[in-house]
């Protein structure tokens, strides 16, 4: 399933082992969000209250998970939670932003513990967390953000005049102050962008998105002249 997608969840029972043996994934969901629930199972991971990993990072390139849009609701694959005396019975919705690598079941989410325990009735968070392993059903979903909130570009680690890679969540192109052309960046991984260079990059940048559904934006000269690594620039854009 691909990385940054949202799922609702619902457990179901509890008392899983976690002696299971280590099971093939299931089918890969596909993207025509049918409206079906599968059965599946999960645990958490992190801090109780937290966002999953201990620097807040996912699969592909993904940062910040404890920051909107995701707000620590993430998981390691795709829930409603209702058999359990602690669960709420009302579905969630999480972003999927890291990777699963084991299996106790076909489908298999690893959630952060803010997540997990988002699924129990109030009050009781704690007390559903600490049953470790749960059955759940979900069903994929279109990830729906919170308006008002402008794109963000992470210019990666390692970048330099002749590297530049960025993190964006959509086709990306780049264009440098002094030139008229637009410049199609190459996808390197996840939600990495880059372009190669032979000659030294001036910025300021200008970074044009295109949609899934076609929609293009440009956020102009996002990335200033004096850009840093590891550094987030923030837009003017939202889709």
């Amino acid at each position: 399933m691909a990385l940054s997608t949202a799922a609702v969840l619902a457990a179901l029972i509890a008392g899983v082992s976690c002696s299971d043996p280590d099971l093939p994934p299931g089918p890969n969901v596909t993207t025509d969000y049918d409206g079906r629930w599968l059965p599946a199972r999960a645990t958490w991971y992190g801090r109780p209250t937290g966002a999953g990993p201990d620097d807040n990072g996912g699969a592909c390139g993904i940062k910040d998970v404890n920051l909107p849009p995701y707000g620590a609701m993430t998981s390691c694959g795709n829930i409603k939670c209702s058999a359990a005396a602690e669960c709420s019975g009302e579905p969630v919705v999480v972003f999927i932003t890291d990777m699963n690598y084991g299996h106790v079941s076909p489908y298999y989410f690893d959630l952060s513990g803010t997540a997990f325990g988002s699924m129990a009735k109030p009050g009781v968070n704690d007390q559903l967390r600490h049953r470790g392993i749960i059955d759940l059903d979900f069903r994929r979903v279109p990830c729906k953000y919170p308006g008002g909130q402008n794109i963000v570009f992470h210019v990666e680690e390692g970048s330099n005049p002749f590297y530049l890679a960025v993190l964006v969540k959509r086709t990306a192109d780049l264009k440098e102050k002094a030139s008229p052309e637009w410049e199609p960046m190459k996808h390197s991984r996840g939600a990495i962008w880059r372009t190669d260079t032979v000659k030294v990059r001036r910025g300021p940048f200008s970074v044009r998105l295109t949609s899934e559904s076609g929609k293009v934006l440009v956020a102009t000269d996002v990335i200033p002249e004096n850009w840093q690594p590891n550094t987030v620039y923030n837009s003017n854009i939202q889709f």
